[in-house]
């Protein structure tokens, strides 16, 4: 039972492909972690609310600030910052790093392994002055300045705000606070914050460099079956999905929509690594243990339905509002506009790594990314394939250090 409803909750953490899946199935079997109340239903067991910077940054030796950002919408997001090492007292003036997470997870998803193996440590312990954001509607950036998050006007965003709001405040804020140029490492859905903001020029006179972990950009070949159907399901059904503004992943009105997608033919929700990410090769126990108390975080509605358009429409646009009408309103034209990838600088440096098991990142939708890339500076733009690594193991693979987080920095210092 407890591997089930395990299960249920990784489903709500992978769906749609653009999450990133912690582990498998047989991973943990944490049962303590929810309370049934006579269903089948996980209903998490909210751990203390303590900050990243006391809870998983202090206790390894590293100074950590926490900051408030406003987006010009008014959301208020957490930002944490770990300034320098464990080896202090250099001097030396530090390159900025922003690290931004993907969907239904928060800045803990850089802090998960051990300081050796996680990057934000590693970042740090290499010379870099790492900040870590944390998305609007997750556990540390659930305020605003005259919404509350019961109030369904919260929640209507979607990957568009991001680009429009919440990346341009960190950049901001993190550009005032140092006077200096940022480094950007995304992984997932903020690999496509990232590109969609290059490609609207956005950005581009405050980065250094960026770093694309399992890059999310195209999606028509996403190989997961039950991200596929999920997907579809939210196309489907997009008037009843806007009712239920918040997507709370371990919510039970949530919970019940991903029991039914288990029982579509051809879907196994036990064997979770091959139904969403492929086949991670390097992901431990210990560390699914911890991504299990803490994880997954909210988002809304309607950025799950805007990602389910990529992957129905094949190309990457602002939001749909399904009626030329209502599509005018917003944009002045009937349809969405396109995010042209072919847009972002050609002088910018770029460093792509991706993996050959990745059933959420495919091959070939990186590979479309990579012809819009085709013009590219050819000494501006890193490309690392990764043959055994599916879409975890770029943040909490035990081997990632070695293979991605060493070539990132090189990478970073190049530039």
């Amino acid at each position: 039972m407890a591997i089930k409803k395990m299960g249920l909750v990784f489903i709500a953490t992978c769906f749609l492909g653009l999450i990133f899946e912690p582990g498998r199935a047989h991973g943990s079997t944490k049962s303590d972690l929810f309370m049934s109340h006579g269903s089948d239903l996980p209903v998490a067991q909210t751990p203390p609310l303590v900050g990243i910077c006391e809870s998983f940054v202090a206790v390894h030796g590293y100074p950590c600030k926490e900051f408030k950002v406003k987006t010009q919408d008014g959301y208020v997001l957490t930002l944490h910052r770990i300034p320098e090492g464990r080896v202090k007292g250099s001097g030396k003036i530090r390159q900025p790093v922003l690290l931004q997470h993907g969907i239904l997870m928060d800045g803990m998803s850089w802090l998960l392994d051990s300081p050796d193996l996680s990057l934000g440590f590693v970042l740090a312990d290499s010379g870099f002055d790492v900040w870590i954001s944390n998305t609007r509607g997750t556990r540390w950036s659930r305020t605003h300045t005259s919404l509350d998050p019961i109030n369904p006007a919260f929640w209507a965003w979607s990957w568009d705000e991001l680009v429009e709001h919440d990346l341009p405040a960190l950049f901001d804020f993190v550009h005032s606070q140092t006077g200096q140029k940022l480094d950007y490492v995304g992984h997932s859905l903020g690999t496509l914050m990232a590109l969609a903001s290059l490609s609207q020029g956005k950005l581009v006179d405050q980065l250094k460099s960026a770093a694309l972990l399992s890059p999310i950009a195209y999606l028509s070949h996403m190989t997961t079956s039950i991200g596929q159907i999920a997907a579809r399901s939210f196309i489907g059904e997009i008037t009843i999905w806007f009712g239920l503004a918040e997507f709370n992943p371990i919510g039970e009105a949530v919970a019940t929509f991903l029991k039914a997608l288990c029982a579509y033919p051809g879907i196994d929700c036990y064997d979770l690594m091959s139904s969403f990410t492929g086949k991670n090769c390097c992901l431990n126990v210990s560390t699914i243990d911890l991504f299990l108390q803490y994880e997954p975080q909210s988002t809304s509605t309607k950025n799950l339905v805007h990602l389910a358009q990529t992957v129905r429409d094949g190309i990457i646009a602002k939001f749909d509002y399904g009626n030329s009408e209502t599509n005018m309103k917003y944009y002045g034209q009937s349809k969405p506009p396109i995010y042209n990838m072919s847009s972002i600088p050609n002088d910018l440096p770029l460093f792509l790594s991706y993996g050959g098991q990745d059933a959420l990142s495919d091959v070939r939708d990186v590979e479309l990314l990579l012809d819009n890339l085709k013009f590219h500076d050819g000494d501006k733009l890193t490309v690392q394939y990764i043959k055994d690594f599916a879409h975890a193991d770029f943040v909490m693979g035990g081997s990632a250090k070695k293979i991605v987080y060493d070539a990132l920095i090189a990478f970073f210092n190049r530039w």
